[in-house]
């Protein structure tokens, strides 16, 4: 699928299958969605834009290479974005942190903004927005959007799963967003759930129900 990165790397999939399990505990779920993030973290910084420094080794002067541009931005889709926030931090832990505050009502299953708060001058920087699930894709949509809004122009959305319809539904919205993902399933149910899924990752990130 154009513009879409399935990370295959076989510790992600390993970790995902546990995440899927029911009977993984909240806190075992909490760990493995930290350490998966860094993983997919690495896969979706894959190819920043590189510069050189010259600095001074023990033993000798050298131009070594370094990230060019100002740091990236992290935006997280509250609730459940965080999770995967966390663990990419560990990995880039002076990217700057954005907020979008939206929830799926659950009869519309559209989004509902209740929160926005992002670092000034977003159109110099790569803003790399998260969120576990892209189901309906609806929040995605709306956050990135709202991005938009406010000045960012290079983009990637970063999600554990996703669903045919939603992938689809996102290119449409946003064709110059790059998705990357660790697996898209087989279809959205009825509720609007990911099929076979996980369940709700903001759910079993917090043993809330």
């Amino acid at each position: 699928m154009d513009s879409v990165t399935v990370v295959n790397h076989p510790l992600v999939q390993h970790k995902l299958t546990f995440m899927r399990k029911k009977e993984t505990s909240t806190a075992g779920f909490r760990r493995l969605l930290r350490e998966i993030s860094t993983l997919l973290c690495y896969e979706v910084t894959r190819n920043l834009e590189m510069t050189t420094e010259r600095i001074e080794t023990p033993i000798q002067e050298m131009d070594a290479p370094i990230l060019e541009g100002k740091k990236l931005v992290f935006a997280s889709i509250l609730r459940a974005g965080n999770g995967l926030l966390e663990g990419m931090l560990d990995l880039v832990p002076a990217a700057r942190v954005a907020h979008v505050g939206l929830y799926r009502d659950h009869e519309t299953l559209q989004p509902v903004e209740y929160y926005f708060r992002a670092p000034e001058d977003l159109r110099d920087r790569l803003v790399i927005v998260v969120d576990p699930m892209l189901a309906t894709a609806n929040s995605a949509i709306a956050a990135v959007q709202m991005l938009k809004d406010r000045g960012a122009a290079n983009l990637r959305f970063l999600c554990l799963l996703a669903a045919p319809e939603g992938v689809e539904r996102f290119r449409a919205a946003h064709p110059d967003v790059p998705v990357y993902t660790a697996s898209i399933d087989s279809h959205l149910n009825e509720k609007g759930y990911i099929v076979p899924g996980l369940g709700d990752a903001g759910d079993r990130m917090y043993g809330t129900k």
